[in-house]
Formats: C-alpha cells, structure tokens, sequence
C-alpha cells in the first residue's frame, strides 16, 4: 500500500526574501510595569497589613493587661499621642511608606507606651513580673530605689522611633556630609524636650493627683533633664547603627 505524503503548512516568510534587520537588545532594562489594577491590590495589601498590625497591637496590649486601667483620666492622656500616630501611619502609608524594620519597632515603643499609660509609668509593676517568675525583683538585682519604667520607654522613643524619623528626613529634607548624622539626633533630642515641656503643661492645668500621675517625677526633680538624656542616649544608638548599616549595605 502507497502511504500520503502529509504536507506541512508554509509559513508567510518562508518565501520572503527581504533581508532582515538585527535584532537589538534593549541596553537599559525596562522596569517592571505593573497594571493598575496590580497596583491596587499591592496597595490594599500593603494597607491591610498595616492596619491590621495597628489593631493587632491594640489588642495584644489590652489582652496582656487584662483589667482596666489603673487611672482613666492618665490613661486619656497618655495616649491622645497615640491616637493621632497611628491613624496618622495609615493615612501616610501610600504617600510616604517607611520600611517594614521602622514600622516593626514603632509598633514595639507603642506597646511598650501602653503598658506605661495601663498602669502609670510609676507603678507598671515589673518587679511583681519578675518576682513570679525568678522570685527576685528587677530593684533588687539592679539596686534601684525607683520604678525606672519611664527611663526605660524614653530610651526606647530614642531607639525605636529614629529609624522612621531617619527615613522621613532621607526623603523630604536630604542632608549631606556630617547634618546625615546630626539632623537626625537633634530632631529627636528636641521632640522629647517639647515632650517634657508638655508633661509639665499637663501637669500645671490639671494639677492634683492626674497631674502628678502624668508627670511622674516619682520625687525626683531632675526627672526631666534625666528622661531628656534617655531619650538622646537612644537616638544616638540608633543613628550610628542606621547609617552605618545604610553605608555598608
């Protein structure tokens, strides 16, 4: 038996006789393009995942606490701060968005500032903490006859919150040479000055037992230069580790 022969198609240039021109790469590599509706859904992640961290914090602290706060009208003030920053973080996370590192640690000084205003900053029990699980308080192994919790959360505003305002002035107000590593420093010094400055507003209008609990000198009179230094020993730790990180990377 005689087999058929199956022909192949012929394609439209096989006959072309025209001579081609070569083909040249690109020498600058197109960025990715994303369409908009690629866009949008990074942006709605993005912004889920920060609103959902704000509430998460919220949730962690008032779940660790566990009982109401020990002075609501401390606790109003403490935190009307807070409830300007966060919204303030969502509103601002599409027009200026800061890494993940300095979104990470501000959410780490809020919960620690929480922990502060649930309790006062004066009696955050964290020798009763550390009692119940070393049988030895925190005073006794350090020899401190003062609750050093608001030391501790004026160190970490320091600490904590330079990397984002590092950022912030990277990209609205760039500095070169030695102002990269003053800049920085003295806007964070001056921020808990004006803090301080604040609490002894605070504590002057309302006076009484809601001032007292709010400043929190704990009878201390240079609780505020002392804070201030806190603060500025943070800050420091911070813009070094940042911009060296930020130089060798």
């Amino acid at each position: 038996m005689l087999r058929r022969r199956r022909h192949r198609p012929v394609e439209a240039d096989q006959y072309d006789d025209r001579p081609k021109r070569p083909h040249r790469a690109s020498a600058v590599p197109s960025a990715p393009r994303y369409c908009r509706h690629e866009r949008s859904s990074i942006e709605i992640e993005g912004f889920s995942a920060l609103s959902l961290g704000a509430a998460g914090h919220i949730r962690a602290v008032v779940a660790v606490a566990g009982d109401p706060p020990s002075y609501r009208q401390d606790w109003l003030l403490e935190n009307l701060l807070v409830f300007v920053a966060i919204p303030l973080l969502v509103w601002s996370y599409s027009r200026l968005r800061l890494s993940n590192t300095a979104y990470t640690l501000l959410f780490v000084f809020f919960g620690l500032h929480a922990i502060g205003a649930h309790y006062t900053y004066a009696e955050v029990p964290y020798d009763r903490w550390a009692k119940a699980l070393t049988d030895r308080t925190v005073s006794e192994a350090l020899g401190l006859d003062r609750n050093q919790y608001d030391r501790l959360v004026h160190f970490a505003y320091g600490l904590l919150v330079t990397p984002a305002a590092i950022e912030v002035l990277d990209a609205r107000a760039p500095q070169r040479g030695l102002w990269r590593w003053l800049v920085p420093l003295l806007f964070m010094v001056s921020h808990s000055t004006i803090y301080e400055m604040i609490e002894w507003a605070a504590a002057a209008v309302f006076g009484g037992d809601l001032g007292q609990a709010y400043l929190g000198t704990q009878g201390d009179v240079w609780d505020a230069q002392k804070d201030s230094a806190m603060a500025g020993l943070g800050a420091v730790i911070a813009v070094v580790a940042g911009r060296r990180l930020s130089r060798d990377g």
